[in-house]
C-alpha cells in the first residue's frame, strides 16, 4: 500500500518527501501511520528499481531538499498495479482506497471497470465478523449492542459502496466515464 501511494502521488505531482509523507498520512490517517523509518527505504526501492528519480534542490530558507519525480517506467509501474491489485488489495479496505484513490490513472474504462468488478463481487459474499461454523452471523442474532452496532455501521457502509460501485460501474460500461 506504501509504495502505491508513492507512485500514485508523485504521478500527480514531484514531490518532496515531507510533503510526500503528509499526502500518505492524509490518506491512511490514524490507520496506518507512515514514519520516516518507514517511507525513505520504501522511496530508495522504487529509487533503484528505477521507477523514481530523486533530485537535490536549494532549499527555500533550510538545507537542500530532495525532490522525488517519477520516471516513465514508474507511471507504467503504478499503471500495472493499478490494472492488477492483489487480492488484498481488492479486500483490505485501507488498501482497497489506497487504490481507489489512483484508480483514475488507469486510462481505460475496462480496466477500470474490471477492478470494481473484482470489488464488487467481494463485497455481494455473505460475511460477517462473526461466525457460528461457516455461518456469518448478522447483527440480529446478537444481543450485545456493541456488536449489533460493528455489524450494522458494516452494513450501511457496504450499502453505500454497493450502490456507488454500481452507478460507477454503469457510468464506465456505458460509455459515460
Amino acid at each position: 500500500m506504501l509504495e502505491l501511494a508513492i507512485l500514485g502521488f508523485l504521478y500527480d505531482a514531484e514531490l518532496h518527501g515531507y510533503d510526500l509523507r503528509k499526502r500518505i498520512a492524509a490518506l491512511t490517517g490514524h490507520v496506518k501511520p507512515v514514519a520516516e523509518s518507514t517511507l525513505y527505504p520504501a522511496i530508495k526501492r522504487l529509487e533503484k528499481a528505477g521507477w523514481l528519480r530523486r533530485e537535490t534542490r536549494p532549499g527555500a530558507v533550510a538545507a537542500p531538499r530532495h525532490a522525488l519525480t517519477l520516471t516513465p517506467e514508474g507511471r507504467a509501474e503504478l499503471r500495472r498495479r493499478l490494472a492488477e491489485p492483489s487480492d488484498l488489495d481488492i479486500t483490505d479496505e485501507n488498501r482497497w482506497f489506497a487504490l481507489l484513490a489512483f484508480l483514475r490513472h488507469l486510462d481505460d474504462p475496462a480496466q477500470q471497470a474490471a477492478v470494481l468488478q473484482r470489488r464488487l463481487a467481494f463485497l455481494e459474499q455473505p460475511s460477517s465478523f462473526f461466525y457460528e461454523g461457516d455461518r456469518p452471523l448478522p447483527a440480529e442474532e446478537f444481543d450485545d449492542p456493541f456488536r449489533q452496532g460493528m455489524l450494522a455501521i458494516a452494513r450501511a457502509t457496504t450499502r453505500a459502496e454497493l450502490t456507488w460501485l454500481h452507478a460507477t460501474l454503469g457510468a464506465l460500461e456505458g460509455g459515460a466515464a
